[in-house]
């Protein structure tokens, strides 16, 4: 710990001792009866008083200042020897210490001391008082009713406000935050405003740990899962910035501007690699890039976001997703509402764009596969949220209603695979858990006024940090019914997802069935029927599918009984 303020005072300085005994109670003051005081008084008799029936009440407002506390430590040093005798002089005090060691008077305080200690210890270690007498019983969390509290709030100390853009939770543990601030409005920046991001102590919200200064404004910000010390940050001129935190505020190194995004960085996400230094990034110029941070002049790679096969971008990039136990797919949100499946490893170029999946009406400002289940997906976009499969492109498995505001970002919990997030337009935190109900979120939350901009969980998955528009970043701790694993839930939310791609399939293909007979008719040549036979007929596809739907539920259901009975028998 480095020594910042020293303060020295000697033993005979703080005064004289204070010494306490015991005594007997005795009276300091008597005074006496004076009756020529009555005089200066008028009795009332009687005495009349209105009441009403209504407590009195009264109303006061005060703005407490906001004041900086800073850290201060003390270093204490060994006392307690004689003015004769130096402590730093090891001679001198070994003589000292030989010489009370022969003192009779010490001899007999150290046996005295002796027998009492050794009945402390023989006494501790009879009974363990730190002995767990419970812990093979598992915690039932299901009972607790789910719930948010809020830890801290870290606002942004600029005058001129601005958007937390982005969040990354320190790697190690749940120590530090990283945000990027950003005015993400086109034109919008004040003059005068400040372009620095910071690095938050979990503990200490009134000032920064540590400040970052970017020569453009952060929108993203990402930790090196490998090494903690190193986080890049996506600027708002397209550039790519490295830091280390070991090294000051000032970024290592920069991307070159001509090699870089031509619009806003949106997003950057690090690779699984021996170095630890591979990363990629997504921007709104329709490009994927992937840089390597120990030499930032030019991407190793480039992917145009082209469904059109052209070779010209035709979408723009917002989101990013990653997953590290299939490293050669990674999967791109873009503005158009469309998600793309793509292949880092594919022969051409044309080839690394595999699927699309297309059912937002804007943005897909979100984008992660579950942690538990790969193969399903959430997307976050217009004013719903969509769980998707990657063995059905045609539309998402299950969604959510559509809001009245605008959704923003979302994610899934790390430890509970039935249950994700998604933050409003409206300052509101949805908690979703389809253990508990689909149609609705498990629990909302009001976080802020101001829109909430983006959401970031830690690993734990019980301390969640959310930006506001408006520079606040509220960190919240979650109930343990929301961050601890039911029993058997990764079974049935398997079941869930399985079984609502079942039925997605099933309609599916009596939509092509309908599609393929129309076609068939007007092949032929056969007048068209009318309108109310052509609902007939897609009437009587439903009734089917949902026929074959319940059936399919049932079957699992009889098959679930057999199991427990098994189980129990």
């Amino acid at each position: 710990m480095e020594i910042v303020y020293v303060y020295t005072k000697k033993r005979e300085e703080f005064g004289r001792q204070c010494n306490f005994t015991d005594r007997t109670a005795e009276s300091l003051v008597d005074i006496p009866v004076d009756d020529s005081l009555k005089e200066s008084f008028i009795e009332r008799n009687p005495c009349e008083s209105a009441i009403q029936c209504a407590p009195e009440m009264s109303e006061h407002e005060v703005n407490t200042e906001r004041f900086e506390t800073q850290s201060r430590g003390i270093n204490h040093v060994e006392g307690g020897w004689p003015k004769d005798i130096n402590p730093a002089e090891v001679e001198q005090t070994m003589r000292f210490r030989k010489k009370v060691e022969k003192d009779e008077v010490y001899i007999q305080a150290i046996q005295q001391l002796g027998s009492v200690m050794e009945h402390t210890i023989k006494q501790n270690n009879a009974v363990d008082i730190y002995e767990e007498y419970f812990d093979d019983i598992v915690e039932d969390g299901c009972a607790e009713p789910p719930s948010a509290k809020t830890i801290n709030v870290f606002r942004d100390p600029n005058e001129h406000k601005r958007t937390a853009s982005n969040i990354s939770w320190y790697p190690d543990n749940a120590q530090k935050l990283a945000v990027a601030y950003s005015v993400l409005e086109f034109q919008r920046s004040p003059p005068g405003m400040s372009m620095d991001s910071y690095i938050w102590d979990v503990e200490s919200p009134n000032k920064p740990d540590m400040t970052l200064k970017p020569i453009s404004p952060l929108v993203c910000i990402e930790y090196n899962p490998k090494d903690p010390h190193c986080l890049v940050g996506g600027q708002y001129n397209g550039q790519l910035a490295f830091w280390d935190t070991r090294k000051g505020s000032q970024p290592i190194e920069v991307s070159a501007i001509s090699n870089s995004h031509s619009d806003p960085l949106y997003k950057c996400i690090f690779l699984t690699s021996k170095t630890g230094t591979e990363c990629f990034t997504t921007s709104t110029d329709g490009q994927v890039l992937w840089w390597d941070i120990r030499k930032m002049a030019e991407p190793t790679e480039t992917l145009i976001l082209d469904i059109t096969k052209k070779g010209k971008p035709t979408l723009g990039g917002i989101s990013l997703e990653y997953e590290p136990t299939m490293p050669t797919k990674f999967m791109v949100g873009t503005e158009q509402g469309i998600v793309l499946s793509c292949n880092r490893k594919a022969k051409s170029p044309s080839e690394r764009i595999v699927a699309n999946y297309s059912g937002h009406y804007g943005p897909v400002y979100a984008l992660q596969r579950n942690p538990f289940f790969p193969k399903n997906f959430l997307t976050v976009g217009d004013w719903t949220a969509r769980i998707w499969s990657e063995d059905l492109r045609e539309s998402s498995i299950m969604w959510t209603k559509f809001h009245k505001s605008y959704l923003t970002d979302g994610c899934w919990s790390p430890v509970r695979p039935a249950v994700f997030f998604t933050s409003r337009m409206d300052g509101c935190l949805d908690v979703w858990d389809y253990m508990f109900k689909q149609n609705d979120p498990t629990l909302s939350l009001q976080v802020c006024d101001d829109a909430l901009n983006c959401l970031r969980i830690q690993d734990s998955g019980s301390l969640m940090a959310c930006g506001s528009h408006s520079g606040n970043v509220t960190l919240l701790e979650l109930s343990d019914s929301l961050s601890q694993q039911q029993r058997n839930e990764k079974a049935s939310v398997n079941q869930i997802f399985e079984r609502e791609t079942k039925r997605e399939k099933i309609l599916e293909s009596r939509y092509r069935e309908l599609k393929l007979k129309e076609r068939a008719k007007s092949q032929q040549g056969e007048e068209k029927p009318a309108a109310d036979e052509d609902e007939e007929d897609a009437d009587e596809l439903i009734d089917e599918a949902e026929k074959n739907f319940w059936f399919t539920v049932e079957q699992e259901k009889i098959g679930i009984e057999k199991k427990e009975k098994d189980a129990e028998q």
